[in-house]
């Protein structure tokens, strides 16, 4: 047996290639996981282009230098194991290679999972390094994998940044602005942003995707990019950036002097990123969803925090399930060649607000 895996340019994130190898052997301690299928999103783009900034390339190392493995998530099967905790055949949601098969090497084992071990992993973020048992996942329900593979991790975000900006007052600001309204990052954001009374929230899109995200519903204004100007310029507002487009950014710093707060989230707009550099107003800010994870398990616990999140994920997928708002189209490509083809697209910037891409390379 072999793995293939698909590889992309540091420097270039559009180029990508499939490599394919002999399967390592394993060492004691380690078990093998078939990747079945994995979501593919404009949030794995923006995992390539703060790959090193953020170590996302660090998580599954590529064997040649200058390329690199996106992260993605989804789910797989143990197909061999040499540790006496796993079973073969056991199921698995959590962050893979794009490739056809992974090496983990279990550590602090639970009922609901483990965490993978691996020396190369230890520093990076522990959200990242579990791996849960789908018989044990709250989450987790059979009919709804396609969902979980492409929502579930975006969701967390979404819940963390509303959640972050709450915890903040919001700044002082009652409009928030959020860019690349269409991603579905975004959209759960502004799902969420709802639910807070007073909150006004502005989608920013591409004249392409206004009237798409007008049928969401969650937003009470959608702009295209170059309607920004139809926003009063003393508006109270704090930025949510999804797109990390460098132009729009600077645009929306110098229109508003009353910008309270400008929290840079994404890169959907690849070929546009660039650097803060000197603007008026608040500093650009990352947000790393792991931190303010961390300091609600703080406040209130792990098992808390996780209840909470668990909650809300069931009502948002409840929510987009509805018949009546069929506005995620699924579309699976099961073979290597297919997957390599949709990144391709997406990381062009050829993307379909309403697609969510299954993928598999095998």
């Amino acid at each position: 047996m072999g793995t293939t895996t698909l590889l992309v340019r540091k420097d270039r994130l559009s180029e990508a290639r499939l490599a394919a190898a002999q399967d390592a052997p394993l060492a004691p301690g380690q078990v093998r996981v078939r990747v079945d299928a994995f979501a593919l999103t404009a949030n794995n783009v923006t995992y390539a282009a703060f790959g090193e900034a953020m170590h996302y390339w660090q998580f599954f190392p590529a064997p040649e230098e200058g390329w690199g493995i996106v992260p993605v998530w989804g789910f797989g099967t143990v197909v061999q194991s040499l540790h006496p905790g796993v079973a073969v055949g056991e199921r698995l949601y959590g962050y893979w290679p794009m490739a056809s098969s992974a090496i983990l090497q279990p550590q602090r084992l639970t009922e609901r999972g483990f965490r993978d071990g691996a020396p190369h992993r230890a520093e990076l973020h522990g959200i990242y390094n579990a791996y849960l048992r789908t018989n044990r996942d709250p989450y987790y329900t059979p009919d709804s994998e396609e969902a979980q593979a492409l929502l579930r991790p975006l969701f967390t975000t979404s819940w963390l940044i509303d959640d972050f900006l709450a915890d903040n007052q919001f700044f002082g600001a009652d409009t928030v602005l959020l860019s690349s309204a269409s991603s579905k990052t975004a959209y759960g954001t502004a799902f969420q942003l709802q639910q807070r009374p007073g909150i006004r929230r502005i989608g920013l899109t591409s004249a392409a995707n206004k009237a798409f995200c007008e049928s969401l519903g969650c937003y009470d204004r959608v702009l295209a990019y170059e309607e920004l100007d139809q926003l009063d310029a003393g508006t109270s507002c704090v930025y949510v950036d999804f797109a990390g487009n460098a132009a729009f950014r600077a645009a929306v710093h110098q229109r508003f002097a009353n910008l309270r707060y400008s929290c840079a989230v994404g890169g959907t707009h690849v070929t546009q990123l660039g650097g803060a550099g000197h603007l008026p107003g608040p500093r650009p800010t990352l947000f790393f969803a792991p931190a303010q994870a961390k300091r609600r398990s703080q406040d209130w616990g792990a098992a808390e925090l996780d209840q909470r999140l668990v909650d809300a994920w069931h009502a948002f997928r409840t929510h987009v399930a509805d018949p009546a708002r069929p506005w995620l189209r699924v579309e699976r490509h099961p073979n290597a060649d297919a997957a390599l083809q949709t990144y391709q697209r997406l990381a062009a910037g050829d993307t379909q607000p309403a697609s969510g891409h299954i993928l598999s390379v095998r």
